[in-house]
């Protein structure tokens, strides 16, 4: 017996991701729908051999459905995750919206599990920011070893982070460069994206950082540990799909870089890739379509203590995304709705 299943988002990249990751990893659903918004109504996608249209998602019914998986920003899951939970459909949702309510647990299954328990207090579960969720697959088995004090953390995220309009605003841009007649001014970003890097994503704060910087720290420490002190400067790089990070972390305990490296390669979700030679680690474009959270470059840092660096590549689309939605609602199936 499998589970009533619905995607609230279908025709964006998310939850297309959601649906090729529902099929591959034999997700056991009785019966799946599709939903978007009205200008997307009747639009096809693909589930395995299955082409499925897309119902309304203004007007669905999810009573007596079991699970729904929201990609569908935060406005929208402000309306429709509510009424969906009130209907006893539990909402794994991708947005922003609940990961900081004290209510709504926030999850990596590889990293907190224990928290699925908390669901029942709204019937919904937060998936947590795409940069997060993958250096939290890196940080948690270090953590348990020797206590990290604190993370300083750059990353180089994709456009696809910004949706299809931010791999659309980097492709134009690129053709832009070889043809200058055609110009393609920036929309999606604050400055041209093709040939370039920029260091802002998403709105500034007051203290100077951007929300996505904010959102790694807070986000970290809700799902990790409180006691965690993390620093976070967040750049768009003009690469379509594969978020990297550069991190650097100080220990409680002095950790030595091959034992790091031993316990990171029986790590859940992990995959070490780490040779000191050409070639000897994870880009993103080699991450890109897998399932894994890659670690390259371990080493000693000698400017403080105990510390160490890393370098994390993962798909964003998917860890960062799709992949642990359908993780946690596998998590979901195996502990508390047992119906799989």
């Amino acid at each position: 017996m499998g589970y009533r299943v619905v995607i609230a988002g279908a025709t964006g990249n998310v939850g297309r991701e959601m649906l090729n990751i529902l099929s591959e990893r034999h997700f056991p659903v009785d019966e799946l729908t599709v939903l978007a918004s009205r200008k997307s109504l009747g639009t096809e996608v693909s589930f395995g051999e299955t082409t499925l249209k897309t119902k309304d998602l203004d007007t669905f019914d999810f009573t007596g459905w079991d699970i729904a998986l929201f990609a569908v920003g935060s406005e929208a899951t402000k309306t429709y995750a509510p009424k969906a939970a009130k209907a006893g459909c539990v909402v794994i949702d991708n947005s922003s919206l609940y990961r900081y309510d004290p209510d709504v647990p926030l999850i990596v299954p590889e990293v907190n599990p224990d928290a699925i328990e908390g669901y029942a207090k709204k019937n919904i579960i937060a998936n947590p920011n795409c940069s997060t969720a993958q250096m939290v697959v890196a940080l948690k088995p270090l953590h348990d070893r020797a206590t990290i004090k604190r993370v300083v953390v750059s990353t180089y995220q994709s456009v696809s982070g910004a949706g299809k309009q931010g791999i659309d605003e980097l492709w134009d841009q690129t053709k832009a460069i070889y043809n200058p007649v055609d110009e393609k001014p920036a929309k999606t970003f604050t400055k041209q994206i093709a040939f370039n890097v920029i260091p802002h994503i998403d709105v500034f704060m007051d203290d100077g950082s951007t929300k996505e910087e904010w959102k790694m720290v807070a986000e970290t420490k809700k799902i990790v540990d409180p006691a965690i002190k993390v620093t976070a400067t967040c750049v768009r790089v003009p690469v379509f799909v594969g978020h990297s990070e550069a991190v650097n972390i100080e220990f409680e305990d002095f950790l030595d870089e091959d034992e790091a490296r031993e316990i990171l390669r029986e790590a859940p979700g992990i995959m070490v890739i780490d040779k000191r030679e050409d070639g000897g680690y994870v880009s993103p474009v080699e991450c890109v379509g897998d399932f894994a959270t890659f670690i390259s470059r371990i080493r000693q840092d000698s400017t403080i203590e105990n510390g160490l660096n890393l370098w994390c590549v993962s798909d964003n689309l998917r860890k960062g995304a799709a992949l642990n939605a359908v993780q946690i609602a596998e998590l979901l199936g195996n502990r508390v709705l047992k119906k799989g």
